[in-house]
């Protein structure tokens, strides 16, 4: 089964996460944390401030990874790596996505997550609230 290797970055604003609903494909109309796929050459955290660039019109600052997300779709296999992250600068405007919501870690169950995301979403309700460091990084990824 063919892999694909994304970046997911869980924005952060006080209490809240930042949720995006897909615009188009096959999974559109399911919530997602956003990002995309890692191209050949650049880390997780490149692929991340990219994504997040194209797909929103903001710059982010990458901090803590939180958890790679590995999950069967039909057809191929996603891995999905995490990590906390905080507006730069830029208005986010949704230039692919069909809307966009902040979330209190009360509220993670308000949206229809995708699959791999639903994960996240769980380990982000069990532990953000908990003193995660989100500022810890691992160049690495």
């Amino acid at each position: 089964m063919k892999t694909i290797k994304v970046a997911a970055a869980v924005i952060t604003r006080g209490g809240e996460i930042f949720a995006t609903q897909r615009g188009y494909g096959d999974f559109k109309g399911g919530w997602e944390f956003p990002g995309g796929k890692v191209e050949a050459g650049e880390t997780s955290r490149q692929a991340l401030r990219r994504e997040i660039q194209e797909e929103l019109g903001a710059e982010i600052r990458v901090g803590g990874y939180i958890t790679t997300a590995e999950y069967d779709y039909p057809g191929f296999h996603l891995s999905m790596d995490c990590f906390w992250c905080t507006l730069c600068s830029g208005e986010m405007v949704l230039r692919e996505h069909e809307a966009a919501r902040w979330l209190t870690g009360d509220l993670l169950d308000s949206v229809d997550w995708l699959p791999a995301d639903r994960g996240v979403a769980k380990l982000l309700r069990r532990d953000w609230l908990g003193g995660v460091d989100r500022d810890r990084t691992e160049e690495s990824r």
